[in-house]
């Protein structure tokens, strides 16, 4: 939308900016952050034909605006809040607003439409339309002044120092504002001293430093990295902010400096493979050891088959080891698998009870410790700073879910929000009231959030820049549905079991391909689940699972019934963490129809690839007299495909799911919406072809 190139400015013989390159896509919101007399203002005012440029050239949308005047910046779809708000003091507010449209020259039923556009974005001008602009508060004056450059409804808007001189509790409900601006669609450039402010509410950044540009990129990446914030932020602190090398100049958000977080880096340090692998033959030894001698179990288990510690010389070893399954959980229930004395142990978590009776876990301290820390690596791996507000959407109490969510939000330094499952009416609000920016769920309730933030039209007032979700699978399209009417909102799928510690074993990595998992907390092997003979990389296989360190409950060769496959070489994201694909299915609920594997997720890669179906959908077994099983799939058509599609969908769906699994099935549609959504895991197979009962 705009591009600057070899940009300079002088005050008459004296310069302020100095070959400044400067681009911004369109719906991007960008930062322009430095100290005062870093050029800052003049490069907003050379945009906005306030200042005329001595050289190079400014671009916007293809046209040459280098030395155009702030009427025409206005009729092409820019305005400016200016620093300092130069609201006039003796008009109204209303008179105020209506001179932000002046260049437009505007009907009356146009003018009367924008002003009360802006009265719905802030209410409190509407309280005041009549009063005085001198006498508004600095920050009603500063809400009018933004008010006043949304008048011309601009498709750039320039931000001028919107914080300056704003008591704390103001400035966010500015904050809060600008992002909901940006989520709407309005394209921001943000100038700001207050650097950590800036940062959080933008995509890119520009740091500026007497009228040049001297560092650029990703705000996430300025915000977090330890060398350039130790250069430009400093280490302020409340009692004194101009420890900060900003802080004199306005850098007054002393929430980015919580105690340690911003050096904590929760990643390994190793180098390479090599490295990782002699840390797991130390923590395999250490762990059947630990639990050779401390489990009876265990130890039962391994004199049957001839195992002693000492046999574990090499990784290639762990083939030796007997296997462990949620049997073994449930036959040694309530402390199954318990290695430690019970002093020792200072908390149980279980499992959902999805598959059968729950499986009780113990963990020592240091179990604790371990997955909160490796539970903020995985908001790390994330993007999540502790400028974040993380709303906490999963089940609390003997479930690990929310202790784990909430504890590694916490020891990253982020705002956690602990609300628990379902009462959707209490979500909506807190995200309002809140700006929360992390939502945290299964898939199921994301998805039942998502919908009804669409219903309520409240996408563009909600702050909700991230999604971590887990617990079940989804498709391709329930994951682009839930992102989309979240307004944008970046999916991240979190693994983990609580036998395995809990949720936090792993995540989804910011370039969307696969998923890394902590190999130094635990093995993984990925094994024929019918053989339970090893599978080359990249083939689906049973993942397989052996602790490192831990305590209370150690896990020697566990059967997750997780069905993955391991993605071999590097990752474009630069992590040397190994990784799987995302969780196909389980070894022990695929559908067997007519001698073929099913899995669920080969019926959800089908239907997301049919336009114009919807994301919810259920697969119904049912066996008639001649003992002939018949599979029906009831799919919900996507939101506003008319039924009279209906015909031409089910002769897609049932021709690709005879060409791709080799199966013919019933299909019937349904309106949107029809299906049940659950705010927990969502039952999708309804296995109806075996009626007496089980003995």
């Amino acid at each position: 939308m705009l591009d600057i190139k070899n940009l300079t400015a002088h005050y008459g013989a004296a310069q302020a900016l100095f070959g400044i390159d400067l681009n911004i896509e369109g719906g991007q919101t960008v930062a322009l952050v430095g100290a005062n007399g870093a050029g800052k203002s003049t490069l907003l005012k050379c945009i906005m034909g306030l200042e005329t440029p001595s050289g190079g050239t400014i671009t916007l949308n293809g046209k040459d605006i280098t030395r155009g005047t702030p009427a025409r910046m206005v009729r092409l779809g820019v305005s400016l809040s200016p620093e300092g708000r130069e609201v006039f003091s003796d008009l109204s507010v209303y008179e105020n607003l209506q001179l932000g449209a002046i260049p437009l020259n505007l009907s009356t039923i146009e003018e009367t439409k924008r002003i009360e556009e802006v009265y719905e974005r802030f209410p409190k001008l509407s309280e005041r339309k009549d009063q005085q602009a001198g006498t508004l508060s600095g920050g009603e004056q500063q809400m009018l002044a933004m008010g006043r450059a949304l008048m011309a409804k601009p498709s750039l808007l320039l931000l001028d120092e919107p914080s300056l001189g704003l008591a704390p509790l103001i400035m966010d409900d500015i904050f809060a504002i600008i992002r909901q601006l940006a989520r709407s669609g309005t394209t921001i450039l943000l100038v700001e001293q207050n650097a950590a402010r800036a940062l959080s509410a933008s995509d890119k950044a520009y740091l500026l430093a007497n009228g040049k540009i001297i560092e650029q990129g990703k705000s996430s990446r300025l915000l977090n990295d330890p060398v350039l914030r130790a250069a430009f932020l400093g280490a302020a602190s409340d009692e004194n902010p101009a420890a900060s090398r900003l802080g004199a100049a306005g850098l007054t958000n002393i929430r980015l400096e919580k105690p340690l977080m911003h050096t904590h880096d929760f990643m390994p340090s190793f180098k390479d493979e090599g490295e990782l692998k002699l840390h797991q033959l130390e923590g395999l030894k250490w762990t059947v050891a630990h639990a050779y001698e401390g489990s009876a179990h265990y130890r039962e288990k391994f004199d049957q088959t001839g195992i002693k510690p000492h046999s574990i010389n090499s990784l290639e070893d762990i083939q030796k080891l007997p296997f462990t399954t949620a049997e073994d959980l449930r036959t040694g229930y309530p402390f199954p698998l318990r290695s430690v004395p019970y002093e020792q142990i200072v908390r149980v978590h279980a499992s959902s009870g999805t598959t059968g009776k729950r499986k009780v876990l113990c963990y020592t301290q240091k179990d604790l410790d371990d997955w909160t820390g490796f539970f903020a690596r995985c908001y790390q791996m994330a993007g999540i700073t502790q400028l974040d507000r993380v709303q906490v959407a999963v089940g609390y109490g003997v479930w690990t879910a929310g202790m784990g969510f909430q504890l590694g939000c916490e020891k990253i330094g982020a705002l956690a929000v602990p609300i628990g499952p379902g009462n959707i009416d209490m979500q909506i609000q807190f995200l309002l009231d809140f700006q929360s920016t992390v939502f945290c769920s299964t898939a199921s309730m994301a998805l039942l959030m998502a919908e009804e933030i669409h219903q309520r039209g409240i996408a563009d007032k909600i702050n909700v820049q991230k999604i971590i979700y887990g617990s079940e699978r989804s498709s391709r399209s329930m994951r682009q549905k839930i992102s989309d009417l979240f307004g944008g909102a970046e999916l991240f799928d979190i693994t983990g079991l609580t036998e395995l510690y809990g949720p936090g074993t792993g995540i989804e990595c910011s370039d969307h391909d696969c998923i890394h998992y902590w190999g130094d907390y635990y093995i993984l092997e990925i094994l024929d689940p019918e053989t339970l003979q090893p599978v080359p990389d990249g083939e689906w296989g049973e993942m397989v699972v052996t602790t490192l360190c831990k305590e209370g409950a150690p896990l020697i060769r566990y059967r997750t019934r997780d069905i993955t496959r391991i993605i071999p070489g590097p990752c474009t994201c630069g992590s040397i963490l190994p990784r799987h694909s995302r969780i196909r299915g389980r070894s022990d609920d695929t559908i067997k129809f007519r001698g073929v594997n099913i899995y669920p997720s080969g019926i959800d890669t089908i239907l997301s690839a049919v336009p114009g179906l919807g994301s919810e959908y259920q697969i119904h077994l049912n066996r008639d007299e001649a003992e002939r099983d018949h599979m029906k799939l009831v799919v919900e058509r996507a939101e506003g495909v008319d039924g009279s599609r209906s015909p031409e969908l089910i002769h897609e769906v049932s021709h690709q799911v005879k060409k791709q699994l080799l199966v013919s099935v019933q299909t019937e549609l349904v309106d949107y919406g029809s299906l049940p959504r659950s705010e927990r895991k969502s039952q999708r197979v309804f296995d109806n072809r075996i009626q007496d009962e089980i003995v």
